[in-house]
């Protein structure tokens, strides 16, 4: 992956896991639709269940990159949106995904964000990603 290349200033504060600078060189990139946790019938996978949200998350991020022949290593940005304003539910939610199939999408230029509320009823967790497709 010499065309994606990860820099973290050392003036910068060190991170969890992921990088500041996500730099890719000229080519095609894909950007998905947030990825909420739906099943293939647009039902919502573990009600009041944030763990088994994200798993069904991590799936369907993995179908969506594989549909374009990529993986979450191809990923160079990540945007992880979480229905919470606690501080240890997001890093809880950071931690899950971080021990997933789809961790090395987060070693990217990543942003967590706690927020009031997402598209379905009883949703707590989306994921929007960029991924740099192969040239």
């Amino acid at each position: 992956m010499t065309d994606i290349t990860r820099i973290d200033p050392a003036e910068l504060h060190p991170t969890s896991g992921y990088a500041h600078i996500t730099v890719v060189e000229a080519g095609r990139t894909a950007h998905l639709a947030g990825q909420c946790p739906l099943d293939a019938d647009e039902k919502l996978v573990g009600a009041g269940d944030l763990d088994a949200q994200i798993d069904q998350v991590v799936a369907n991020s993995l179908t969506a990159l594989a549909a374009i022949g990529t993986g979450p290593e191809r990923v160079v940005r990540s945007v992880v949106y979480v229905v919470s304003d606690r501080s240890e539910v997001l890093a809880g939610a950071w931690h899950r995904l971080a021990a997933s199939p789809l961790a090395p999408a987060l070693s990217t230029a990543s942003t967590l964000l706690g927020v009031a509320a997402l598209g379905y009823t009883g949703q707590l967790v989306e994921i929007d990603l960029t991924a740099a497709l192969p040239g």
